[in-house]
């Protein structure tokens, strides 16, 4: 996992992190009110989402996919990471709802 140290808090986002309990860790998070948390958060959120698209549509798109079943598996786990992040975009809305 990628540490604090190695990114700023802007990068973190950039890269599709959103875990509060990641974001904990800068100095400035304890800083915001809970209705911009959850705006880094979803921000965070949007980032991953479309890092997720690209991997995804990256292995869709290789020459030959019937010819390369081991691409199969790596796609299935772009899916679930799909699915998680939506799980847990469901679960920090209901946590920061109406912060």
């Amino acid at each position: 996992m990628d540490s604090p140290a190695k990114l700023s808090f802007k990068e973190a986002i950039a890269m599709g992190k959103y875990e509060p309990s990641f974001f904990a860790e800068y100095p400035e998070w304890v800083t915001f009110d809970r209705a911009i948390q959850f705006q880094y958060i979803s921000q965070g959120i949007a980032n991953r989402r479309r890092l997720l698209r690209i991997q995804w549509a990256g292995l869709n798109n290789q020459l030959d996919f019937s010819k390369k079943p081991y691409l199969k598996t790596a796609v299935e786990k772009v899916e679930k990471a799909i699915k998680d992040l939506n799980e847990d975009e469901e679960r920090l809305f209901v946590e920061y709802a109406g912060s």
